[in-house]
């Protein structure tokens, strides 16, 4: 459901910029002198930028550019979301900055004015819409198969523990096991957490700093001699499925050797992730990585 309000969104505002823009721009290359649109006075402000004598005698050249640069650019990336293609995906955002640039030019020579305001506006809900468009697009289309990581309980002294709402934890888990020929198990929680609905729960835990109960492994965790803990940040901080099984299994995990792989959102890791885990077990090793729409980096 996110994906599909998030598709809708950037179709709507990429669809509405570009149909804006050929109307403009037509209304331009057809009166030259600006009457369509009423804007036969605001030709000499076009004086302060340069070839100004040559390009802005009339309307021609700026009629010709605003199909080109606002016209075609969101008509090409709606027609490749709507056919499903990612580099409309990626288009849409970049097409809403541009808007944004295309304003801030007309703010510099213009006097202040309630349409430029208003498109700038719509420049920045373009782009953000647009971003939201892409993360749900990489987050529908994410690829994760549990057959590409043949050597993952293997009978191992090393287990992986992990939490995933939307697999990118989870293949993060996967490989980690599978470069170690380590067991794995995932933590399991009795509150939702799928969907958009569970989205929204999950950030209720997670602003709190509740725990969300779980279920207890199947694998015991006292036979192992070393514990990896894969967990993502919610709200800046280790999720609350991890932290009701750290803290139901301090005990044990005081006593083993465990290390702490935090996937984030953020370019930088919160001191207060790496605090609370140390409050719970004997981490000897912390790494970070950090997803960024779709894609997990070191």
């Amino acid at each position: 459901m996110r994906y599909k309000i998030a598709k809708a969104l950037i179709i709507f505002w990429t669809a509405f910029i570009s149909v804006g823009a050929f109307i403009g721009g037509i209304s331009m290359l057809v009166k030259p002198d600006g009457s369509i649109l009423h804007m036969e006075e605001m030709l000499p402000y076009f004086q302060l930028l340069p070839f100004a004598d040559v390009l802005f005698k009339d309307y021609l050249f700026p009629g010709i550019a605003l199909i080109i640069v606002n016209g075609i650019t969101n008509a090409l990336a709606c027609t490749l979301v709507i056919m499903n293609k990612k580099v409309g995906f990626i288009l849409g955002p970049i097409f809403g900055f541009t808007l944004m640039l295309w304003i801030i030019i007309q703010f510099v020579i213009f006097p202040p004015n309630i349409l430029d305001a208003l498109y700038f506006i719509f420049g920045i809900l373009q782009l953000l819409c647009g971003y939201f468009a892409l993360v749900s697009y990489n987050q529908k289309y994410f690829k994760f198969d549990e057959g590409d990581y043949p050597n993952v309980n293997k009978g191992s002294k090393t287990l992986v523990v992990y939490f995933s709402r939307l697999r990118y934890t989870k293949k993060i888990a996967y490989i980690k096991a599978n470069e170690l020929g380590a067991d794995i198990e995932e933590i399991k929680t009795k509150e939702r957490t799928e969907g958009t609905l569970g989205f929204w729960w999950c950030g209720r835990f997670g602003m709190h700093h509740w725990a969300m109960d779980t279920f207890p492994l199947e694998k015991d965790l006292s036979t192992y001699d070393k514990i990896i803990i894969v967990t993502p940040i919610w709200v800046f901080n280790i999720c609350p499925p991890i932290r009701d099984f750290m803290r139901k299994n301090k005990d044990v995990l005081s006593k083993k050797k465990v290390e702490m792989i935090y996937n984030h959102f953020n370019p930088w890791l919160p001191r207060c992730a790496i605090k609370e885990a140390k409050e719970y077990a004997n981490v000897i090793s912390i790494t970070s990585k950090t997803t960024m729409l779709g894609h997990t980096f070191k």
